[in-house]
């Protein structure tokens, strides 16, 4: 038998936005209840760098930079490039307008950043970077959510939307104990994140190849969306997303800095830390990130690194596209495979085999001291051949076939030899999210709102292009806020 609880608003995540939805709608004095269906809290905000983009924050006045959200709303439309046309906005001016506040909301929850940082096509540094990881966002917000009274329900997955009459009334549920219904006065607030790890969404909106390219957050599976379809709902930008590229297999522990706990006086430090101490002090530690969480540079392969398999075969043109062709590989990855010129070219300034932008570069030397999980050397290519388990034979023969045909690429010299990897390609965002109205209401037939239901971040993106740093978090919790606050009055009325 299913067993019943009412509530002014249902909210549905428990990452970044659902947490915003669920404190704001709380704040408006509605009683509250958040589903999450993992066993823990985080969502894709867990899995980020941790970049928050926001203009008029007290770190800008504090350098001394003027600036304004209408900037800002311009200065995005740098990254579309030919996909501006395609790009929602009214949505992204209500974003710029929105963040403001948002990023003083977050300090005022205890969340703590360093920065602003440039990255261009911005023509003021907007860039914040949390302190000391991204799991200080749902340390802190999830705190204040229960402090509020917000009742938060993990390993609770949603797998149906009750209506009345045309209106979302509610939700059902399945959870460890058994089916759950949650019903809403108010309304459910969809936060249940993109659809990376969704082959299904994948193949319909992407292709077939995209459908076997796995996602950062493995539990990003489109739950949302798909709820809201049923509705009539429809999904807008849904080919589009940041990836495939290529990363580096996480390493078997948590880095160092990924193992810092969130605590406020610890980011404080940190803040004053990385203002103040010398850079060669601080580097050890920020080399521990940069060479876990990023992607490698594609200037590798410009400057003759190859893409080997398992088996030791080169398998794809590196310099098209090659995350595409790496799930078809023996276990879905592969290794850089680098030259003595190269490992010395990319041991300093400016070839970086990693960036976080404004923080730090990471040279091969950094990988050798913080990920010796994925780093092999050989003076010959047997030897490295022999460590990595590959056929030295194959090994030989990719790198003679390339050398025969390099063109005007540089050809693979002498040793000593270095293979980074495993890596393998990942999608890190779905731009696919559902089409809402400015009040984060989820759109229906005739584009007509569907009563009763409001989605936010990567769920309720609404055709909203977020390429570049610290958008992406930025719409998670401005979108958040409002949508639990709509939320929040549709209890009331």
């Amino acid at each position: 038998m299913t067993s019943e609880d009412i509530y002014d608003v249902v909210v549905v995540g428990g990452g970044g936005s659902g947490l915003a939805a669920a404190i704001e709608a709380r704040a408006a004095g509605r009683n509250v209840v958040l589903l999450e269906k993992n066993p823990e809290l985080g969502g894709s905000t867990a899995w980020s760098i941790g970049s928050v983009t926001a203009s008029q924050t007290p770190h800008q006045a504090r350098k001394g930079i003027v600036d304004n959200p209408a900037d800002h709303w311009r200065d995005m439309s740098g990254f579309n490039g030919d996909l501006d046309p395609r790009d929602n906005k009214d949505l992204r001016r209500l974003l710029a307008d929105e963040m403001p506040d948002t990023f003083r909301w977050l300090l005022k929850h205890g969340i703590r950043f360093y920065g602003p940082m440039p990255e261009p096509p911005h023509t003021k540094p907007r860039m914040h970077n949390v302190l000391p990881n991204s799991r200080a966002f749902i340390t802190h917000l999830s705190k204040a959510a229960r402090r509020a009274g917000v009742n938060i329900e993990c390993g609770a997955r949603v797998t149906a939307m009750l209506t009345d009459q045309g209106r979302v009334v509610g939700v059902d549920c399945t959870t460890a104990s058994g089916p759950r219904r949650f019903r809403a006065r108010g309304g459910v607030v969809l936060a249940a994140g993109d659809f990376t790890s969704d082959p299904e969404l994948k193949a319909k909106f992407m292709g077939p190849q995209e459908a076997k390219i796995d996602g950062v957050n493995v539990t990003a599976t489109g739950d949302g969306q798909k709820l809201a379809v049923k509705l009539g709902a429809r999904i807008i930008n849904g080919d589009l997303a940041l990836g495939p590229e290529l990363r580096f297999v996480p390493p078997p522990g948590r880095n160092m800095l990924l193992m810092l706990p969130p605590w406020r006086l610890l980011a404080n430090v940190m803040a004053w830390s990385l203002e103040h101490m010398p850079s060669a002090l601080l580097r050890p530690f920020v080399m521990s990130f940069v060479t876990t969480a990023l992607a490698p540079s594609l200037d590798l392969f410009a400057e003759g690194a190859l893409l080997i398999n398992k088996r030791g075969e080169r398998f794809t043109d590196e310099r098209d596209k090659p995350a595409f062709a790496l799930p078809d590989q023996p276990d879905k990855v592969a290794y850089i495979l680098l030259d003595r010129r190269m490992a010395e070219l990319f041991g300093a300034w400016p070839h970086f085999i990693s960036t976080a932008p404004g923080v730090a570069y990471a040279y091969v030397d950094d990988y050798r001291r913080n990920r010796r999980d994925i780093f092999t050397s050989g003076a010959t290519l047997e030897a490295l051949a022999a460590k990595l388990a590959m056929l030295a034979a194959a090994l030989g023969e990719s790198v003679r076939k390339y050398n025969a045909s390099a063109g005007n690429r540089p050809k693979l010299g002498e040793g000593p030899y270095v293979a980074l990897g495993p890596l393998r390609a990942v999608f890190v965002h779905a731009e696919g999210g559902l089409a809402v109205d400015r009040e984060h209401r989820v759109l229906g037939e005739d584009d007509k709102p569907i009563a009763g239901l409001y989605a936010a971040g990567s769920t309720g993106q609404g055709g909203l292009l977020l390429k570049g740093h610290g958008h992406h978090l930025g719409w998670a919790f401005a979108s958040g806020r409002r949508a639990g606050r709509n939320a929040a009055l549709a209890a009331g009325q």
